[in-house]
């Protein structure tokens, strides 16, 4: 690789300086600490009041992990607010190094999409309305495009062939539109990427990094590309994408509260890590020669689960930059950017058994030797969205422990005189209440900063659809998430144990659409929820019969009353899902602009194009028509095949080879293992020579397979107009 840039990148002034940087993540990071052991202590004095109890104490370590999460996010967001208030001036904005640059761009980029298992037509969509996008800038010329196919099925293999044809012929994009497929998809996603890399990276100072589902507008990638070209010392610039295109309820949820309250976490994230910050796995710009040079992923010591091949590639790759001395910057005022969510809460979590397992081996960096803090810091935040479920789940259940004891103890509360009651003159009751008060403050206080800031700024208020949507969006998001909340709990304690346990997890396609879950999977799916939920249920009532001190219902049963929305949340676990997962009551609140985002009352030209994308759709090269779908297409179909032999490598056809294409033709596609499909489809004189044979050959020994689809291919030449017209 070329190294040219490191000497530039040695005698660039760093774009913040290392004073300010420790002096805002003391702030940021001192606040969270204050915090954290003020109201670890306040709990402690609680319990002296009650009297210690063996339970009492890993409660209180629990309480210390927890708390510290829930105000290290909360944190995010009131900096985040503080941030907003100071006005974009005052904000650290690393893309102001692109205000005011116009002209053609230096060098050259490229935008790489991987790909597995994906629809080809809406992938190809995306990339026409990116590719539109950019040419509408005038910089089409400084950027080449990969779509990078790990796909292992073998029809949507086909078909991707013909998409991407179809797509660079009506763009005019041979040359500049590229398609690969590997044999072998090794190390999944951040293998295909490395491929690329050293493939065809030293051809680019930088690649824009997409996921199948990502959208990005043009103007704002040559923004990005401009920043990387100004800025020597920039090795990553990641931006935050928007959620879009969501139609059950659980994606119409997830993106209004991300586009809501996202902004704040945001601007907080950015507050502190500045130049140290971490790449999300898509809608990010990289520069290749570092990424080449230093993000080589090492396999970890021993087997999956926790050893092997690193899943969450993404945050090791900053790291690794960031430990070289290369900035990653968060691009938080790049508005052009778009990805698509999971449709159920049950793809969601399919999903997250994937993050999950690859977020907990991140354990085996996260105390590696010369990580910069930001680094460190970002581990610990990923592995803890994960592991903070059991530790949540731990903690309830040591409450329930504390709650059944106390009931079956007679015990009332100890006389004991604590620092609370001293200096404060309050009762263990009163103090009870301020720490809850308090819990529930840094809770809820980031859905209050966004509502508030969304009233107040009219541009904002517009966008949501006015002042009423936003707080009616605001409040049926909370408690829906509410509900959901304890259901995901379960769901990820599960996971981790399951990853302890050993169990490994394979790389599945991702849903993308769907039109609802059934009541059968549902069940199915969160029995355990649903069973924990009536045994746990079962056992808070028990806590409040057999309660002897308290007076009044509502005092006796004051546990169940304190668990109902962790008990709700499990029993409704199944019914949630399936109500979630509808698009009839998606669109339903769509139609009245509830839960509505920008995005949809007023909806970005990138997103219009895509909308309007039809380059990969031509039914004179189709490989999706009933009868003559993928492989048998690929055999058939003059043209489908004429497209797949000419992407094929030249080969001689051997005699091993072409009795394995006879037997596909004596026993059908469906005859052949997958491998040895496979092996054929790569086989171009095999391809050839089974294409000539369905259509030469008698009928007799050729499966129905070929023949049906010949006939079917003939039928759509006599219904063609050129041929009713003769």
């Amino acid at each position: 690789m070329d190294n040219s840039q490191t000497p530039a990148r040695e005698t660039t002034k760093p774009f913040f300086g290392g004073f300010r940087t420790f002096l805002r993540r003391t702030i940021f990071f001192g606040g969270v600490l204050i915090v954290n052991i003020a109201a670890s202590l306040w709990l402690t004095d609680l319990f002296w009041l009650m009297g210690f109890q063996k339970a009492h104490y890993p409660l209180l370590v629990i309480f210390i992990i927890l708390n510290g999460l829930l105000t290290l996010g909360s944190f995010h967001a009131i900096f985040g607010a503080i941030d907003m208030l100071l006005g974009r001036k005052q904000s650290v904005r690393i893309s102001k190094l692109a205000d005011g640059k116009t002209g053609p761009l230096e060098k050259r980029h490229a935008v790489v999409m991987p790909v597995y298992n994906e629809d080809s037509v809406k992938t190809c969509a995306r990339i026409e309305a990116i590719y539109r996008s950019i040419e509408a800038t005038g910089n089409l010329d400084s950027f080449d495009f990969f779509i990078l196919s790990d796909t292992r099925d073998l029809n949507l293999w086909v078909m991707e062939e013909t998409s991407w044809t179809n797509l660079c012929r009506q763009l005019g994009g041979f040359g500049r539109i590229y398609y690969r497929r590997r044999k072998t998809n090794e190390n999944r996603k951040a293998g295909n990427i490395g491929d690329f890399v050293r493939t065809w990276g030293g051809n680019y100072e930088s690649m824009l990094v997409l996921d199948a589902d990502s959208l990005m507008d043009g103007a704002d990638i040559v923004k990005m590309t401009r920043i990387m070209e100004a800025y020597p010392r920039l090795g990553i610039l990641q931006t935050p994408p928007k959620l879009i295109r969501g139609s059950s309820v659980f994606t119409r949820l997830q993106q209004f509260a991300m586009r809501l309250y996202g902004p704040l976490f945001i601007r907080g994230l950015n507050f502190w890590q500045l130049m140290g910050g971490s790449y999300w796995g898509h809608n990010a710009l990289i520069r290749v020669q570092p990424f080449s040079e230093f993000c080589e992923l090492p396999a970890l010591p021993g087997r999956e689960p926790f050893g092997g091949r690193i899943l969450s590639h993404d945050f090791v790759e900053a790291a690794l930059m960031v430990s070289q001395g290369w900035e990653v910057w968060l691009a938080w005022d790049i508005e052009g950017t778009f990805e698509e969510a999971p449709p159920t809460l049950v793809d969601h979590l399919i999903r997250d058994r994937r993050w999950c397992q690859g977020n907990l081996q991140h354990m085996w960096l996260i105390f590696a030797r010369k990580l910069p803090f930001s680094v460190r810091m970002h581990l610990f935040m990923g592995i803890m969205a994960y592991l903070g479920s059991p530790v949540w789940f731990l903690f309830l259940a040591l409450g329930t422990w504390v709650a059944w004891d106390r009931a079956r103890s007679d015990l009332s509360q100890l006389p004991f005189e604590n620092y609370a009651a001293r200096w404060f003159d309050i009762n263990g009751v009163q103090q009870s209440l301020i720490l809850t008060g308090v819990i529930f403050g840094l809770l809820f206080l980031p859905k209050i900063l966004a509502v508030i800031g969304g009233l107040l700024t009219p541009s904002i208020r517009r966008s949501f659809g006015g002042g009423f949507r936003i707080i009616f969006g605001a409040i049926f998001e909370t408690i829906v998430s509410m509900l959901l909340a304890p259901c995901i709990m379960v769901a990820h304690t599960l996971m981790v144990l399951s990853i302890i346990a050993g169990r490994a997890v394979g790389w599945g396609n991702q849903n993308r659409e769907t039109d609802g879950t059934s009541w059968g999977d549902a069940f199915r799916f969160h029995a355990p929820q649903t069973i924990l939920g009536i045994a746990w249920t079962g056992v808070a009532v028990t806590i409040g019969y057999t309660s002897k001190n308290p007076a009044g219902f509502v005092s006796k049963y004051a546990f169940v009353l304190w668990m109902t929305p962790i008990l709700l949340g499990l029993l409704l676990a199944a019914p949630v899902s399936v109500w979630t997962s509808r698009t009839r009551y998606g669109k339903a609140l769509l139609k009245h602009k509830l839960l509505a985002t920008p995005e949809e009352i007023s909806p970005p030209s990138v997103m219009t194009l895509a909308d309007n994308a039809t380059a990969a759709v031509d039914s004179a090269l189709d490989a999706s028509v009933e009868g003559r779908i993928g492989v048998v297409a690929a055999v058939v179909d003059p043209y489908v095949n004429g497209v797949h032999v000419s992407l094929l490598e030249h080969s001689e056809l051997t005699a091993a080879d072409e009795a394995l294409a006879e037997r596909c033709l004596s026993e059908g596609p469906g005859g052949l293992s997958k491998n040895e499909l496979s092996e054929l489809l790569y086989l171009a004189p095999a391809m050839l020579m089974m294409h000539r044979a369905v259509w030469l050959r008698s009928t007799e020994g050729i499966h129905s397979v070929w023949t049906q689809a010949v006939e079917s291919y003939r039928r759509r030449l006599d219904h063609t107009p050129h041929a009713e017209s003769n």
